[in-house]
């Protein structure tokens, strides 16, 4: 079955760094786009960055320059590297595919204080 782990969360400062990790399991990982959301209370989930299987990349307007996404098909993990992080970068990150369906991570909590 399809298993989407997330780790890497936590609390940074302002300007600080946090690299998110997503592990992968159970279906053929290199073939599928992978993504990144997240969500605030209240608010629905919203794409933060995507990563295809021929490494095209895309990000919302609010993380370029500062979010990088990247795989390891290797390792069947996707990151997600969050650099300058602003207290509007605070939410819970999902990682997500569509094999047929979505399938969603746990999420992990990113927490930035001013």
């Amino acid at each position: 079955q399809v298993q989407l782990v997330e780790s890497g969360g936590g609390l940074a400062q302002s300007g600080g760094s946090l690299r998110l990790s997503c592990a992968a399991s159970g279906f053929a990982f290199s073939a599928y786009r992978m993504s990144w959301y997240r969500q605030v209370p209240g608010k629905e989930r919203a794409l933060v960055a995507a990563i295809r299987a021929n490494n095209y990349t895309e990000y919302a307007d609010s993380v370029k320059g500062r979010f990088t996404i990247s795989r390891d098909n290797a390792k069947a993990t996707v990151y997600l590297q969050m650099n300058s992080l602003m207290p509007e970068d605070t939410a819970v990150y999902y990682c997500r595919a569509w094999i047929n369906r979505e399938y969603w991570g746990q999420g992990t909590q990113v927490t930035v204080s001013s």
